[in-house]
């Protein structure tokens, strides 16, 4: 895969240290839009029609069985993403310079060939520390990132190799259940420009109307997002990675779609197969030609540090 020349008029990640101060208020902010759309779904309009009768009850049924079970799914992969560490550099690693020790994995080196790159060891002044390959600094949450892809605001975490999976099926869940609500509500939203007489009380109306809107506004926003991202996985690179990167032949991480995609759902084959765990995704993110660390290790995500 080839990798294009992408490039941004003005830095934008040097202004994320102003995202401290919002701290959970984004939290709070994602629930209240999902308190006014379930209002609207379920005790507003489909509620009612449960007990209707005939195929107004048969319709309410289906919508509110998909309502609520990507309503399940989208909450579990947005606190999946908050709650989950994204991986960071232990305070004790430090580059393994002697590739004869035999702490190098043959199969990792296999699959990300030694580039001049890959061997400029790095340091970050902030932390005080070594960071392996595709690690970065992250200014708002004060530490360093393993494959870190940005600071979202609307998690309050960084996304990184532990939780970037959780993180691309949260805009999957958030795409599906927007445009689920919007649909739902979309002959409310077509109603109330109508000159027709509009059944509910105003309070319900305007509940239905904001809804309908702002489920709009995050469904076609976060389908930008998503097809983005699903763009990011399938040349296995990052969103700082796409800021900084120039135009090369071929992308040194590149490891083709289908594995790279297996790859981001934390499996080695297919769905269901060899699953890969925190302590494996860690250890790859920090080892490469010059980068090496035993793999018996164990991953402690409550300190984020490994333990013999």
């Amino acid at each position: 895969m080839y990798r294009s020349g992408i490039g941004m008029a003005w830095n934008v990640f040097k202004f994320c240290t102003a995202l401290r101060g919002l701290g959970s208020i984004m939290i709070l902010l994602v629930l209240a839009v999902v308190g006014v759309s379930y209002y609207a779904v379920v005790i507003t309009n489909y509620g009612p029609g449960f007990a209707a009768g005939g195929l107004d009850s048969l319709l309410a049924v289906a919508v509110l069985i998909l309502f609520h079970f990507l309503l399940v799914m989208l909450l579990w992969s947005y606190f999946s993403v908050v709650f989950t560490d994204p991986g960071c550099v232990p305070p004790s690693w430090t580059p393994a310079l002697d590739e004869e020790r035999g702490d190098t994995n043959p199969l990792i080196l296999a699959e990300f060939p030694a580039d001049v790159e890959n061997r400029r060891i790095r340091f970050c002044r902030k932390c005080n520390q070594f960071k392996p390959p595709r690690c970065h600094h992250c200014s708002v949450c004060g530490r360093c990132v393993l494959k870190m892809d940005h600071h979202c605001v609307w998690v309050v975490n960084c996304v990184g190799a532990l939780n970037y999976k959780y993180f691309l099926l949260f805009l999957f869940y958030t795409f599906l259940e927007t445009s689920l609500v919007g649909l739902s509500l979309l002959p409310d939203f077509i109603a109330f420009f109508s000159d027709g007489e509009i059944s509910g009380t105003p309070g319900t109306l305007a509940t239905s109307f904001l809804a309908f809107v702002l489920n709009l506004a995050f469904s076609l926003s976060v389908l930008g997002f998503l097809i983005m991202h699903i763009s990011l996985v399938a040349a296995n690179t990052t969103t700082i990675e796409a800021y900084e990167k120039k135009t090369t032949l071929k992308w040194r991480y590149d490891l083709g779609r289908k594995k790279t995609l297996y790859r981001c759902l934390g499996q080695t084959r297919r769905i269901g197969l060899s699953q890969l765990t925190q302590k494996k995704i860690c250890a790859e993110c920090l080892l490469s030609t010059v980068f090496n660390i035993p793999l018996n290790l164990t991953w402690t995500p409550k300190n984020s540090e490994y333990e013999r």
